[in-house]
């Protein structure tokens, strides 16, 4: 029977020691690197970074009623009146103070039931107390515009496009055919007193819940929303009158911030860095 030396079998058994342990590389075999700052995507700075945004604030205005504006070659649109009163500058935030470039803008001169701080932002201001105050996030520094300064409804070109927000016509509850459109249940052949329910909202046992998200009753209304895309048609610094293609969300005398086309005129700063490289 073949059998080994005492001095084979224990180099053979360093060498399987040594075949599991971490073995140091030069560092002459790698050359050195200096590695990049990892960046926090969900910093204040990142997020500005991404968000298109304008070059310039945008105005507050208040909507009186829909009329039908004639074009010169005899065409016929449905137009909103928005009324411009008094809308004026009232603060800036900066990146040093706040983390990013704003304007807060308000309108309608308020006489009564001030709040004193409030009263002490309008006094640095030097203007008059307001009854609405709204922000409007910028890109840079260059769209910051000083305090105190009155933007009017020719703030805006006859014939550019804006984008106008406002608060939705509050409906109270409402069935799932008004909420949402359903056709509701069919009138005969077995259906009693559920014509207008939504049916099924999900299996019994797969997935034997109600998936989040369902569209079923509930709450109708109140809620921001956003029109793009609008067309100046008449703008008018000193009657305070501005005039938009269509329709707009909420009810008359409801206040609405109007700005420009965030989808044609926007852009983030990301994007600015890549078209100059």
């Amino acid at each position: 029977m073949f059998t080994r030396s005492i001095g084979v079998q224990n180099t053979l058994k360093c060498m399987e020691a040594r075949r599991f342990v971490a073995q140091l590389t030069s560092i002459h075999a790698i050359p050195s690197t200096r590695t990049q700052p990892s960046q926090i995507n969900h910093s204040v700075a990142s997020t500005n970074e991404r968000k298109s945004l304008l070059n310039r604030p945008g105005l507050l205005g208040i909507k009186k009623g829909m009329i039908t504006w004639f074009m010169e070659n005899g065409e016929q649109h449905a137009a909103t009146v928005i009324e411009i009163d008094n809308c004026e500058v009232v603060a800036n935030k900066t990146v040093d103070s706040d983390g990013y470039w704003s304007v807060l803008l308000g309108q309608i001169d308020k006489f009564k039931n001030i709040a004193p701080n409030d009263l002490k932002k309008f006094e640095e201001a030097g203007v008059s107390p307001k009854r609405h105050i709204a922000e409007f996030r910028v890109r840079d520094e260059s769209g910051l515009i000083p305090p105190g300064t009155e933007i009017k409804a020719d703030y805006f070109a006859v014939g550019q496009m804006v984008d106008v927000i406002g608060t939705t016509k509050g409906k109270g509850f409402a069935g799932p055919m008004k909420r949402w459109g359903f056709a509701g249940l069919p009138a005969t052949h077995g259906v009693s007193k559920a014509h207008r329910s939504h049916g099924a909202m999900g299996g019994n046992q797969d997935p034997g819940r109600v998936l989040p998200g369902k569209k079923m009753a509930g709450r109708m209304g109140g809620k921001s929303c956003t029109v793009f895309n609008n067309q100046v048609l008449y703008a008018n610094g000193d009657e305070g009158i501005l005039i938009v293609k269509g329709q707009i969300p909420g009810p008359n005398k409801s206040f609405v911030k109007i700005r420009d086309a965030v989808k044609l005129y926007g852009k983030s700063l990301l994007k600015i860095n890549q078209e100059l490289m």
